[in-house]
């Protein structure tokens, strides 16, 4: 069984097949829809952390040194 993937638009209720894959496709075929959503503009989760950090109770971040020493 050959999958396919592709973005569209439900119009109506229906989702269309485009035409490069409608030769894959018979009558029978299982449908997951995963709702796309488009990339929102701005921050991401690193930008938001770092713009509203959290702060946790006796936490302590680790040196340098800390951070880089091998076990």
């Amino acid at each position: 069984m050959e999958t396919v993937q592709f973005k569209t638009k439900i119009k109506n209720g229906v989702i269309a097949i485009p035409a490069k894959y409608k030769d894959k496709v018979n009558e029978n075929v299982r449908v997951i829809l995963i709702p796309y959503e488009e990339k929102k503009e701005g921050l991401d989760i690193i930008d938001e952390l770092m713009a509203h950090p959290l702060n946790i109770k006796g936490f302590k971040p680790l040196t340098r040194e800390e951070a880089n020493a091998r076990k």
